[in-house]
């Protein structure tokens, strides 16, 4: 398998169709990008996402393929075998009734989540989901374990544990909370008023009490005026002096889909996707995703690419080692079962009957 020694490849963009197409290929190419990131148009069962899988392998073995699967109304692949997991608000419920079944049935889920996705060649999911349930925000809602802090923590833990029992790595989301707030970053740019005393001692927490086991976040286009005037996103602020700096992290930071409204508006300007890139990077980010831009052409893909290149060469943006290697660290490091191996392994049988 050859290597591709790379300076830093942080764009994850996404692919129009079923295969790859000859721009897509183009783009999977450049030396800029380093992942991409699955969505259910890509897909019509196990043999074609898997062949589609492999098609980007043969680019470039290191790109890191990902996929929004956590369960309950955000799961991609349903059909074709894969198994309809529960939304975490389910594990939850589960906890208040019995926490030793709730905290088993989260790593069931975790191991049933990667395991099938892996056999299928995808190498991340964008999972757990450590908002809490405020009863506010409807983009979040039963996508949430819990209110509590603790509860959100030891049900995560869980799930990440599953996880790693199918070798994939884990994304912690969205920093430092998405719940206390109604607007969807989709469409609005929220704003949460509270202080960050409040925020890290509530919806920040888990993220303190998951370290060293996160082995990435993605936080939220969510504006906390108290603490910076850019969305959490786009704040050295929160991702270096708070995440980092006050909470230990050392993983992977994947900015959210930067085509989301709460992107676009960056210090009281709307700005491009290549603009908010180098603005992500520049404040700590690791890894830019471009969601959904590759259909009808790709112009804003090409756009950000042509930017984030532009960027670099007059220096207002530099490629760091340090973010390559947290980067390739997303990548598996066993092989995964085959479908079929999956289906009669112990392990897996056994995770099936502990869902809730």
């Amino acid at each position: 398998m050859k290597a591709f020694p790379l300076a830093h490849a942080p764009v994850i963009l996404d692919v129009a169709g079923l295969q790859l197409s000859p721009a897509d290929r183009r783009r999977l190419a450049h030396p800029l990008v380093g992942g991409v990131i699955h969505f259910a148009r890509n897909w019509h069962n196990r043999a074609q996402l898997a062949a589609l899988n492999a098609e980007i392998k043969a680019i470039r073995p290191d790109l890191l393929i990902c996929v929004d699967h956590e369960g309950g109304r955000v799961q991609r692949f349903r059909t074709d075998g894969f198994t309809h997991l529960p939304p975490m608000r389910a594990l939850g419920e589960l906890w208040m009734q019995d926490a030793l079944k709730a905290t088993a049935a989260a790593a069931a889920c975790g191991y049933v989540l990667g395991a099938e996705l892996r056999a299928c060649g995808v190498d991340l999911s964008f999972t757990p989901v450590l908002d809490l349930e405020w009863g506010e925000s409807t983009v979040i809602g039963d996508r949430a374990f819990h209110r509590d802090p603790r509860v959100v923590a030891l049900l995560a833990r869980s799930l990440m544990h599953g996880l790693l029992m199918a070798g994939m790595a884990n994304c912690g989301k969205h920093f430092p909370g998405h719940g206390f707030v109604r607007a969807d970053s989709h469409t609005d740019i929220p704003v949460d008023r509270r202080s960050l005393k409040a925020i890290l001692a509530d919806d920040a927490a888990p993220y303190g009490w998951l370290t060293p086991g996160l082995a990435s976040v993605m936080p939220a286009h969510v504006v906390y005026p108290r603490v910076d005037a850019r969305p959490a996103g786009f704040s050295p602020r929160w991702l270096n002096d708070i995440l980092r700096g006050q909470l230990g992290f050392t993983g992977a930071i994947f900015s959210d889909d930067l085509s989301m409204a709460g992107a676009r508006l960056v210090d009281g300007r709307e700005v491009s996707h290549a603009e908010a890139a180098v603005v992500a990077l520049n404040a700590g980010c690791d890894l830019v995703l471009l969601c959904n831009q590759s259909v009808d052409g790709g112009s804003a893909v090409d756009g950000l690419l042509d930017g984030l290149d532009a960027a670099r060469g007059q220096g207002t943006w530099q490629p760091h080692a340090a973010c390559e290697a947290r980067r390739q660290a997303l990548l598996p490091l066993s092989a995964p079962l085959d479908w079929d191996d999956l289906m009669t392994q112990p392990a897996y049988l056994a995770a099936l009957d502990q869902l809730p």
